[in-house]
């Protein structure tokens, strides 16, 4: 599907970060998009501009949205909401952000995306550094923070797109394909927004649909809980394990890969979530005769993301770890086997229909409390119940207080949610940024 994009009539529903960066797009191609927004448009920042700019309603999605041939959703949109379920019904061809961005793109670059429940943004980022270390043109885009019709993506230049990209940006997607697709896990996540954990799989494994045999899907040999669907795939597959022997494997040491020993000393990045990271990166990256040698050295000049196992300071021999970007179990998991030490950990948030209980044997051999925050807490009360001593809190400074008060030398204070952050917070970096100025101003 290729757009005339001058002679069609486009429409963008929802004017979140990329509704805006494509309909700026549009019209900087020679179109003329119709905005809706169901917000009315002082929640809007730049409205006003928007207005000046472009044809917009806000506060509700009249029928001239129906008018359009062609209409680019938001991701933050279910697609089982009333408005989408009528332009179905009416035959309105919908499609999200990443898919437009693919169909105007400059066929030349090439795109390496990237999907899981954890991990994401951590991998994008590792694969955009080694690139740009080694003197490629690379931009990173999607749900990191920067939208792919933000960059001059139509134009000649651009050696590497590097997407991160989650299940509702690939619940839009159409003809999307990577040159390169990596799925790096599947946990159940966004339970609140999919049926079932399968559905939400099946919009993962949606990196892959439109991939050919001389594309390449990169996969997690260690997580087979969907493994049944790898069968579907059309691109060469390749392994990465930290248990098992494949095409590049942890050996409990060094990551083994073509025969070659490669040695993580130097590099910042730790635990074994982050060797499966390191992996997938580097396999990516063999795709297009990228030196392993070369990659591990760039490794060491890799600083880790912030909110993500990020230790915030010491005091009285008790660290803080800011783990915020833990949103669900498996993250919350890993973290707990990231440390030897007694941890004490905060957990809890906006509820996205996970079972709790499931982190029951990862506490009980790693931490020796649990303090609760939150619209979750008494969810996970009841969940670890007899099971491990907890502690409720309506207030977070409360809650960062006790535990350090409680803390005894040599215990880490661990701040890894499990949960969203939108009961109390605008976004996971807000949470994890008021933790560390809560946590600078303890009294030793």
């Amino acid at each position: 599907m290729k757009i005339d994009i001058k002679n069609t009539k486009i429409g963008i529903l929802g004017l979140a970060r990329s509704g805006i960066a494509v309909a700026y797009k549009i019209k900087e191609l020679g179109g003329n998009p119709f905005l809706s927004e169901f917000k009315p448009a002082k929640e809007i920042p730049n409205s006003s501009e928007l207005k000046n700019d472009f044809r917009c309603e806000f506060g509700g999605h009249s029928e001239k949205l129906f008018d359009n041939e062609l209409i680019i959703v938001s991701p933050g949109i279910p697609l089982n909401v009333p408005i989408i379920k009528e332009l179905k019904k009416r035959k309105v061809k919908l499609i999200g952000e990443i898919e437009f961005g693919f169909l105007i793109k400059h066929p030349r670059s090439k795109i390496i995306a990237v999907t899981g429940s954890n991990g994401k943004s951590t991998t994008v980022s590792l694969i955009h550094h080694i690139l740009k270390t080694l003197g490629f043109k690379s931009i990173l885009a999607g749900n990191i923070g920067n939208a792919f019709t933000s960059f001059p993506i139509e134009k000649e230049g651009i050696d590497f797109i590097i997407l991160e990209l989650s299940s509702f940006q690939l619940d839009s997607i159409d003809t999307f394909r990577p040159d390169v697709a990596i799925l790096l896990n599947i946990t159940p996540d966004h339970l609140n927004r999919y049926e079932n954990f399968e559905a939400y799989a099946d919009a993962k494994f949606k990196i892959f649909q439109n991939q050919k045999p001389d594309d390449l899907a990169i996969l997690n040999l260690d997580d087979d809980t969907f493994s049944f669907k790898r069968q579907n795939i059309a691109a060469k597959k390749r392994y990465f394990s930290l248990k098992n022997k494949t095409d590049i494997f942890f050996d409990g040491e060094k990551i083994i890969y073509s025969g070659k020993k490669l040695p993580l000393s130097g590099s910042s990045l730790k635990g074994f979530h982050n060797i499966a990271n390191i992996m997938a990166s580097l396999l990516a990256l063999s795709a297009f005769e990228i030196d392993p040698t070369d990659f591990m050295r760039a490794l060491k000049t890799f600083s880790p993301l912030p909110h993500r196992l990020e230790p915030v300071t010491e005091k009285n021999g008790v660290k803080f770890i800011n783990d915020s970007k833990a949103t669900n179990t498996d993250s919350v998991k890993y973290a707990l086997q990231s440390f030897e030490n007694p941890i004490r950990i905060i957990l809890g948030g906006s509820d996205k229909g996970e079972d709790f209980s499931v982190l029951l044997p990862y506490l009980q051999k790693h931490a020796v409390k649990v303090y609760l925050i939150g619209e979750t807490r008494s969810k996970m009360k009841k969940a670890f119940a007899g099971k491990i001593e907890t502690s409720e809190f309506d207030n977070f400074q409360d809650c960062i207080e006790t535990a350090f008060r409680e803390a005894k030398e040599g215990d880490i204070v661990l701040l890894s949610p499990a949960c969203a952050s939108y009961d109390m917070f605008d976004n996971f970096e807000q949470r994890g940024n008021i933790f560390k100025q809560i946590v600078k101003r303890l009294e030793k």
